[in-house]
């Protein structure tokens, strides 16, 4: 029997077909894949190269779906072991917030610097010296002496994150070929939601019972896990011909991206508020004891992959209609979050909605960057990365601003409601800027 390959394609320059990454869990098991607007460059019959197999596509891509696994505990478990951190180093609330907050610069910075310096290098060799980096990084961060030594291994960790999942999204489309490639995307995204529902709450119980530093540990040894996987299941991946910094620089001048970015930053940075110091919040207003944290972050991570893929559906829809009612719920339901907080079963309810309606804005807004700049969907893809982690960082500083002031640990959910709000009114705006566009054609 014969057995299916894909065409190994360079893209077409110029050229652009409406699919997009995000799909259901179903979708993915099935290969029934809809739609969803963005923007990805359609492969012509004439760029057809070497071939891969059905089998050497789903290894590969699975293996750099580890790396987005290993991103996603770093990035979150730190937040649940954020008091005993604190506690272990001998610093304040306000000051172990910002273990969140370097990471978050990081990040931010890193994201579009590194993918425009992957922009015109071999795919796979460049996620390896990304994926080698993360790790030094995290070795570093184990071995930290200092608290400030630890900020610094924070802020290394944090630089690869949104080159490697630009990286890894582009080799995943160009392995899975044309029909397939949105699924394929769709694998290599789903790593970071998959580390916020599992590996997430399991690393904050590894930390709470072994040492918070363990943290490091895991991950470094998942990225290189992930750095086998790729060496010895990824093939070698050229960039095309056509690919430049100078046309993806280009692409940046335009005032819808830019609104959207903005979108992006201030719509998470409320959660933000909320989750930085969920810690300290579940045990000293609600009363929790610290085994219970694992469960309070798994809620959220639940609502997280809910609405992630319900973002993914109903931005196939209307991409500015499902992030207008994600801000709005985000915006409600912090601020019922902060009322109810003393009470376990309401805090939870409504830890899950945030987490739900935060979800569905990760792959509506990543659509709606799409959409604003056609001319550079890589860096558009790596602004969503510095988007979502600057709000990280302002989050995380908002949350200590009001805790240091003596608003008390309900502070960073109202001030996270108020963030939110204006997410709306930005929103709104750009609404009037994509009605206003399409007048014009």
């Amino acid at each position: 029997m014969s057995q299916t390959t894909y065409p190994r394609t360079e893209t077409a320059e110029g050229t652009s077909s409406p699919v997009g990454p995000m799909t259901s869990p179903l979708q993915i098991l099935t290969g029934s894949i809809p739609a969803v607007t963005g923007t990805l460059q359609v492969i012509r019959p004439e760029h057809f190269q070497q071939q891969y197999s059905r089998r050497q596509v789903a290894i590969a891509i699975l293996a750099l779906s580890i790396g987005g696994f290993a991103i996603g505990v770093t990035e979150f478990a730190i937040m649940g072991l954020n008091a005993a951190a604190a506690a272990d180093l001998g610093i304040t609330e306000a000051q172990g917030g910002l273990l969140v907050t370097f990471y978050a610069a990081g990040v931010v910075i890193g994201a579009p610097i590194l993918s425009l310096m992957g922009a015109k290098r071999e795919r796979k060799n460049y996620a390896l010296f990304l994926l080698g980096v993360f790790t030094f990084a995290h070795l570093f961060s184990y071995f930290a002496p200092s608290f400030e030594a630890l900020l610094l291994g924070r802020f290394l960790s944090g630089l690869p994150h949104g080159a490697f999942f630009a990286t890894a999204a582009l080799m995943a489309a160009h392995m899975a070929g044309p029909t397939k490639r949105a699924r394929a995307i769709a694998v290599v995204l789903s790593g970071i939601a998959i580390a916020n529902l599992a590996g997430v709450p399991l690393v904050t119980w590894a930390g709470l019972e072994f040492g918070w530093r363990i943290m490091f540990i895991i991950t470094a040894v998942l990225a290189v896990a992930t750095m086998v996987a790729v060496t010895f299941c990824a093939p070698k991946i050229n960039p095309p011909a056509s690919a430049s910094v100078r046309g993806e620089l280009k692409g940046l001048v335009n005032q819808q991206l830019w609104v959207g970015i903005a979108l992006a930053v201030v719509g998470f940075s409320g959660m933000f508020a909320i989750y930085s110091y969920i810690s300290y919040i579940a045990m000293d207003v609600t009363q929790l004891t610290a085994g219970a944290i694992p469960i309070v972050v798994f809620f959220y991570g639940l609502g997280n992959v809910v609405g992630n893929f319900a973002g993914g559906y109903w931005s196939d829809k209307s991409v500015l209609g499902t992030i207008m009612v994600s801000t709005v719920t985000v915006a409600a339901s912090m601020a019922l979050f902060g009322a109810f907080a003393h009470i376990p079963l309401l805090m939870i309810t409504f830890l899950l909605l945030i987490g739900i309606a935060a979800g569905a804005l990760g792959p509506s807004v990543q659509t709606h960057l799409l959409d604003c700049a056609p001319r550079a969907p890589q860096l558009a893809a790596s602004f969503q990365h510095s988007a979502f982690n600057s709000a990280n960082a302002i989050g995380a500083i908002m949350g200590a601003v009001v805790i240091e002031a003596g608003l008390g640990l309900r502070a960073p959910a109202y001030a996270g409601a108020i963030t939110a709000a204006l997410g709306v009114l930005i929103c709104a705006y750009a609404i009037y800027l994509t009605r206003k566009a399409a007048q014009t054609v």
